[in-house]
């Protein structure tokens, strides 16, 4: 089965302690695709401007990834610029350019509705769920099968009414830490988690940085550790990378079960680690399937007792 991401392709200047990179690729869509590439073909919906080099995706194009629904418009491709603290997990946006996807209305051709799996990358919760609902093939309650979205604190403090319509559609939300307790206005992840259900996913996906990553349905938790990585470069795109392992897993095996939502979590992490080895998806275009199996088989040794 196949995935849809809607997100964003851009331009992303970062500096950490281990180094800087200027105008390297990123954004939310090609982090996400170039982690699920690897268990399910991925279609993107997506704008840049006529500056971006479209050759940097043809690593995407050999892994099943469709980035025909790519669009180009005249104008400059969306930049953000930032810079890391020495722990790695503290950062200070410098700088962000929406450019050309300042007003980005994503249309959805009629074989982007055949997929089951859909993720609304951090984007405008309007837009997510305008996307959604054309996701759905004849009428809205022929919607895809599974469905997840991310957002951020600019939303749910600007847009908390349209984001929380939009948490009533989904099935799966993933979401930082501090971002969790803001959106319900609690201290406790324990309790916003579950309040977080109250309002529609079926499932909430907790990020927590180095500290791994948590799980709450409604009938379990779950939570497991970062794998170890001795040799952080750049943390920029871990949680998009991270959706996509989760998410190409559920579309891999075509469940949704609380099994194989844990599954999920352990690729997810997975895809992740490799993503922080170097800057923008670079770790990512020279990784193979031989790197991520072993990688899995030692993180599950890890984990099991």
């Amino acid at each position: 089965m196949g995935i849809l991401v809607v997100g964003t392709v851009a331009f992303d200047s970062v500096k950490t302690p281990e180094g800087e990179a200027s105008d390297a690729i990123g954004g939310s869509a090609t982090y996400f695709s170039a982690a699920a590439s690897f268990y399910a073909p991925v279609d993107v919906i997506a704008v840049v401007g006529n500056d971006f080099p479209m050759a940097s995706l043809d690593f995407l194009r050999e892994r099943q990834v469709d980035v025909s629904g790519l669009e180009v418009k005249e104008g400059k491709t969306f930049r953000w610029a930032g810079e890391y603290a020495a722990n790695m997990n503290d950062r200070r946006t410098i700088d962000t350019q929406l450019n050309v996807f300042s007003g980005f209305k994503p249309v959805l051709a009629d074989r982007h509705r055949a997929h089951d799996h859909v993720f609304l990358a951090n984007l405008d919760p309007d837009v997510q769920r305008d996307v959604l609902t054309q996701a759905c093939r004849t009428d809205q309650s022929d919607r895809p099968g599974v469905v997840a979205c991310d957002t951020m604190d600019f939303w749910i403090e600007g847009q908390r009414t349209s984001l929380l319509s939009t948490l009533s559609g989904v099935d799966v939300l993933i979401i930082n830490d501090s971002e969790a307790l803001q959106l319900v206005d609690d201290h406790n992840l324990v309790r916003a988690a579950e309040r977080i259900l109250e309002l529609g996913p079926q499932a909430v996906v907790v990020k927590r940085g180095a500290h791994g990553a948590t799980l709450c349905t409604r009938d379990a938790w779950f939570g497991i550790p970062s794998f170890p990585v001795a040799d952080v470069v750049d943390p920029t795109g871990a949680g998009d990378t991270f959706a996509g392992g989760f998410m190409g897993y559920l579309a891999r095996s075509g469940e949704m079960g609380v099994g194989a939502l844990k599954r999920a979590m352990v690729h997810g992490s997975v895809m992740a680690s490799f993503n922080v080895e170097d800057f923008s998806v670079r770790r990512l275009e020279s990784l193979t399937q031989d790197e991520i199996t072993d990688r899995h088989d030692r993180f599950m040794e890890m984990i099991t007792p």
